[in-house]
């Protein structure tokens, strides 16, 4: 396992060069005046405001807190991020039918040529995989990072499990693939971005898990960065006398926090060429898919997007559309789109418009990672999300500044989306059971529907106890990734549902 420092990827420290420094002991009798100074330069000098009421170790903690602020780069991103606020957006318009590859369009030819490349890049060490895990599971009534969770399958597999052992089961195809009978492996590197309420749990759960039966070396975890929350003016707000508010910049925070870890280098030194980048809540995601990879590779963009179509006009999901006429592919949030865009239809195709739904399933190449990092970093524009912030006034109602994965997308020379089918890669795990949608039991769902469907194709039977649309099997990822090699486990055989077939 290798670790990332945190305080590598957060802010950074900016503490030199701030004057006479602040003597815990007692022996400055304000603050270190050079800070001041500082914080006047960029109109925070409120952080102060109560100093003469804190105790020598509280100001020790201030003057500590302060200084991990890296000011000048905060101060960019709060002037830019409200002079941006609220202005208005270049015209949408629905994604071109050439910038998609639709399942019904694909052909099978294609498809195994797709997977023929990707399992040869895989084979040479060229994929990297990133994971978005900065998230708790508050929503499911767990204070524990999201991949901890367990949703329920017969086997009692975390999601950090299940997406573990997908990567063995590809690392193994790929070396099948280019040499029958082979044993070599060639480890596909697993990154993954935590926040600072994540992260030591992450690591101690695969710590005690042994990493799932990875190498302990091919995972790397950092942290993604926080970002002092602020008022409608752009001050900071201060949590307690001694602290100020912050929050995670978001899961578009990945590109500076690859950037400022120096993992892009990591990723250039171990001969990385495309980084597969996924969201933790997804039960059926696909990890380093081949498929895909190959698709990717084939088309030669710098970016590309799986999609699932929209399944009715006011599902609360993002969009992809074509900012500006002959614009860049970007996502629209569902909240900023338009009921009556929502609703339009295409009368050729008699389907939405705005159909596209972004799942957090994407592919880069390294090289665009760098050029974006610092595309994103110039702009300093970030979401301004209107939140109650804890205070020293009680909650009170500021800006969390955030990015998000997909506004990388407008710098890329090129992109490409890959459709895929819902029912086979998009189980999201986002709410407590008893919601109306993206529960832990509708995701169990439906991979036992998926896995069962994979069992009968490959000749095996089922018997149940319970109506077969609430149960079904589980098949380990060690024994298939996507539906393969069944017919010799399977065939002829009949099990029980629910239970894990494994080998």
């Amino acid at each position: 396992m290798r670790e990332i420092g945190a305080q590598q990827v957060i802010e950074g420290s900016n503490g030199k060069g701030n004057g006479d420094q602040f003597n815990g002991g007692g022996g400055v009798a304000g603050p270190p005046q050079g800070l001041v100074e500082r914080l006047k330069d960029y109109g925070q000098e409120d952080a102060f405001a109560l100093w003469d009421e804190l105790s020598n170790e509280e100001r020790g903690l201030l003057v500590k807190d302060i200084q991990n602020v890296d000011l000048s780069r905060i101060d960019r991103i709060i002037r830019c991020s409200l002079q941006s606020h609220g202005l208005p957006a270049a015209a949408i318009e629905p994604v071109p039918e050439s910038s998609v590859s639709t399942v019904e369009d694909r052909k099978l030819e294609d498809r195994e040529r797709w997977w023929k490349m990707g399992m040869k890049a895989i084979s040479e060490g060229k994929l990297a995989v990133l994971l978005l895990s900065g998230g708790q599971g508050t929503r499911l009534g767990s204070s524990d990072p999201k991949g901890c969770f367990n949703i329920g399958l017969p086997s009692g597999k975390s999601l950090f499990q299940l997406q573990a052992e997908k990567i063995l089961r590809v690392q193994r195809l790929a070396a099948l693939s280019q040499n029958e009978g082979s044993s070599d492996v060639v480890p596909i590197h697993w990154y993954i971005m935590t926040s600072p309420f994540t992260d030591d749990a992450t690591r101690k759960f695969f710590e005690s898990h042994k990493y799932f039966g990875l190498e302990s070396d091919q995972v790397t975890f950092f942290q993604q960065g926080t970002i002092p929350c602020v008022s409608k003016d752009g001050r900071f707000i201060m949590e307690t006398p001694c602290r100020v508010a912050k929050a995670p910049d978001g899961n578009g925070g990945v590109y500076s926090a690859l950037k400022y870890s120096r993992l892009l280098d990591d990723m250039t030194m171990r001969g990385v060429k495309y980084l597969d980048c996924y969201g933790v809540d997804n039960a059926l995601v696909r990890v380093a898919d081949p498929t895909f990879l190959g698709y990717f590779i084939d088309k030669g963009v710098a970016t590309a997007a799986k999609v699932v179509r929209k399944a009715y006009p006011q599902e609360k999901v993002g969009v992809f559309v074509r900012r500006g006429k002959g614009g860049p592919l970007a996502v629209v949030e569902y909240s900023e789109l338009d009921s009556s865009l929502a609703s339009a239809i295409n009368q050729e195709t008699g389907r939405l418009r705005f159909c596209w739904s972004n799942v957090c399933l994407h592919m880069f190449t390294v090289d665009f990672l760098n050029q974006v990092a610092n595309g994103l970093e110039k702009d300093s524009i970030y979401h301004l999300a209107e939140k109650k912030i804890p205070s020293i006034h009680g909650y009170t109602m500021g800006y969390k500044l955030e990015q998000f994965i997909f506004d990388a997308f407008p710098y890329a020379p090129s992109m490409t989306l890959f459709e895929v089918l819902r029912e086979e890669e998009f189980a999201p795990v986002k709410n407590a059971n008893g919601s109306n949608y993206d529960t832990p039991d509708s995701a169990r769902l439906l991979c036992l529907r998926l896995h069962t469907r994979w069992v009968v194709a490959a000749g095996g039977f089922l018997t149940h106890s319970v109506p077969l649309y609430s149960t079904g099997v589980e098949v380990s990822p060690l024994c298939s990734y996507a539906g393969e090699n069944l017919e010799a486990i399977c065939r002829g055989r009949t099990f029980h549902a629910p239970c894990e077939i494994s080998y």
